[in-house]
């Protein structure tokens, strides 16, 4: 097992990253101090891993329950985030009740969010099961829903008191849930760390076989780098934002597209290679950069051509981004691989960035 802490002062917590780690009492005994808890998962992770879990929380002496939601994007607002809160009260459930978030980043935020806001606040663990939630969505704290007007404007600030990567439920996960995690590793070594961008380039192929030894330094890696981040700029105000590298793109695909129609690292892989195209435009990087990110995300087998939603769409959507100020639209682009920095663009280069992306000539196949 690998133990990495997020430095938050009086907040600080630990990533476990290893095999066999959920159902480890040891591990969730520190953190379960009131008499009982709650499991959030989905109808996909529960029937895996639920009793499990269940069994090791019982074994420390506390009550148990499980509340199990509907799986995917498109469920990830308030009718369901309700249930939990039906849940909760129905049982009783105290300040020191303690939520469990088993599942991906969609049972994560919304139980993180659970959290934040039940009785103005209680706290909770994340046990992230897919390769996305393990390298990205279960570390810092971010929590929250989709509106339908866009991704995750509707939440709140709340740390977890540990995060459990277990590398093994990654064994269970569907290709295209593997690939759609692979593009949060590669963002990180995009924007933070050049030699890790080119181990990812080194091993792709490994890692899309999900090769154990190789998935659980990715995990580590990334960890680090936002647990890093996150420890300099808990509440995005400058450094953090360097994370949602394409993510402008990428959240406008997910509205665009209808939530659930293109997974989550779908839309940012794509947003990736479009933000690098960006980045190429206007004289950051060069050409061979921006072919060795779409390379890269062509690799790990995600989407490199953005849906053609129409330029006027892409903007609209875009602007309603939490990163958005004053109605300008702010990118995070690349000055160079593993340096990432925030801006605004000037309207004909994101105009003439809109219209490259949905094409795709065969005499340039990466091309975004």
């Amino acid at each position: 097992m690998i133990t990495l802490n997020v430095d938050l002062g009086d907040r600080s917590y630990p990533i476990h990253i290893g095999s066999g780690l959920f159902a480890d009492p040891s591990l969730l005994a520190p953190h379960i101090r009131g008499t009982q808890a709650v499991i959030v998962t989905n109808e996909t992770v529960g029937p895996l891993y639920a009793a499990q879990v269940e069994a090791a929380i019982g074994s420390l002496g506390k009550k148990v329950s499980t509340v199990t939601l509907p799986d995917g994007e498109s469920f990830k607002h308030w009718e369901t985030l309700n249930r939990i809160f039906d849940a909760l009260l129905r049982q009783g459930a105290d300040r020191k009740t303690t939520l469990v978030a088993l599942g991906g980043g969609v049972v994560g935020d919304m139980t993180g969010f659970a959290a934040a806001c039940y009785m103005r606040g209680v706290p909770f663990i994340q046990i992230p099961t897919t390769l996305l939630s393990q390298v990205d969505s279960s570390v810092g704290g971010k929590t929250g829903i989709n509106h339908p007007l866009g991704k995750n404007m509707i939440g709140a600030f709340h740390q977890p008191q540990a995060v459990i990567a277990d590398i093994d439920t990654l064994k269970t996960l569907p290709p295209r849930e593997l690939a759609a995690g692979m593009a949060e590793v590669i963002k990180h070594g995009a924007i933070a760390d050049a030699d890790y961008f080119a181990w990812i380039e080194e091993n792709i192929g490994a890692l899309n076989a999900c090769d154990p030894e190789l998935m659980a330094l990715a995990v580590k890696r990334s960890c680090e780098i936002k647990a890093n981040v996150v420890a300099q700029d808990e509440r995005e105000q400058g450094l953090r934002a360097t994370l949602n590298f394409g993510h402008t793109f990428g959240h406008a695909i997910e509205a665009g597209m209808g939530y659930g129609e293109w997974l989550h690292g779908e839309a940012v892989g794509c947003g990736m290679v479009m933000a690098a195209s960006l980045s190429e435009r206007l004289g950051f990087i060069d050409v061979e950069t921006r072919a060795r990110l779409a390379a890269l995300v062509r690799a790990a087998q995600l989407p490199v051509v953005a849906p053609d939603l129409g330029e006027a769409r892409y903007i609209e959507l875009m602007k309603v981004d939490k990163k958005a100020e004053a109605g300008s639209i702010k990118f995070i682009l690349l000055r160079k691989l593993g340096e990432a920095f925030v801006t605004t663009v000037p309207d004909a280069d994101l105009h003439a960035t809109l219209q490259r992306a949905v094409i795709h000539p065969p005499a340039e196949p990466d091309v975004a």
